[in-house]
């Protein structure tokens, strides 16, 4: 399997919104992909068409090769954690590894017992007494036992402190390496992200704006700083991505995957964040535009 995920040209409407629309994407396997935007921008919606949990509105989707949650063995084959960790605060923690056991097929006790030991959890400590970050590693153990191909995590640690969310993280990463199953993870918080993930999809007003390996992206795009300059006089092979201006000087984030000789500019590269901001700003800009044509 060489594809987790795809999609071509999804959307969900609910009544005359869009949640998601235009969505075309290929997510290759064996990554941890970090899903990442603004609130509101769809990639709840695209996590839960992902996990089977709502059915498209135009367009289809894919995921192992076969129709979101399409019966039992496909299900088996798909692990999600919701944003809100959820586990039964009436059970104990022993009780949700034997539930984990009957719905399960795949399930992997031994995983699943040694987890919950090294994390230092009680068996008989009922989860609505655990912490937060407890509970999100229940959550995640849960998930792990079940030994998916394809674990998806919806904002799994926004509620989380920062030792809670590194540790989150930390034990996630160690099942990846050891289990080989791949990760769509999504979170607004992207020094997170950049810690964990190889691969980076940026939605923004339900709109996918870039998707690539990370690494392919930071060589890819630059910013651009130097005296005012109009985008119409930027090379054709420059993709200006997002634009600031002063009255004589000029910032532009471009991609391109040719070399930049012009010396009037300064060539800086970007952290993940830098380039997930410009795409967001992006968005600002147009709405920006968007505004003074419309006055």
């Amino acid at each position: 399997m060489n594809t987790v995920l795809q999609a071509q040209g999804l959307g969900r409407r609910y009544g005359k919104r869009w949640a998601l629309r235009e969505c075309t994407i290929d997510i290759p396997a064996g990554h941890v992909v970090g899903l990442v935007g603004p609130n509101g921008a769809g990639k709840t919606t695209l996590l839960k068409l992902a996990s089977g949990q709502l059915e498209p509105t135009v367009g289809g989707i894919t995921v192992l090769g076969g129709r979101p949650a399409s019966g039992p063995a496909q299900l088996a084959r798909v692990g999600f954690v919701a944003q809100d960790t959820p586990v039964y605060a009436g059970l104990s923690v022993a009780d949700h590894l034997r539930l984990g056991a009957r719905l399960n097929p795949r399930w992997d006790a031994a995983t699943a017992r040694d987890r919950i030991a090294q994390l230092g959890l009680d068996p008989a400590q009922r989860a609505g007494k655990l912490s937060g970050g407890q509970r999100a590693q229940l959550a995640l153990t849960l998930g792990l036992a079940k030994r998916p191909e394809l674990l998806i995590l919806d904002e799994p640690v926004a509620s989380l402190d920062p030792l809670a969310r590194r540790e989150f993280l930390q034990g996630l990463m160690e099942a990846t390496v050891e289990h080989e199953f791949s990760v769509v993870l999504s979170s607004h918080l992207v020094p997170d992200l950049e810690r964990v993930c190889d691969f980076l999809i940026v939605l923004v007003d339900s709109r996918v704006q870039v998707a690539g390996e990370v690494d392919k992206l930071l060589a890819t795009h630059h910013r651009l700083t130097g005296p005012r300059r109009d985008p119409d006089r930027l090379p054709a092979d420059q993709h200006v991505v997002s634009a600031r201006h002063t009255d004589r000087q000029s910032t532009y984030v471009i991609r391109t995957d040719a070399p930049i000789h012009d010396p009037a500019w300064a060539v800086t590269q970007l952290s993940l964040e830098d380039l997930v901001l410009a795409y967001m700003d992006k968005r600002s800009a147009d709405q920006r535009v968007a505004l003074e044509v419309q006055r």
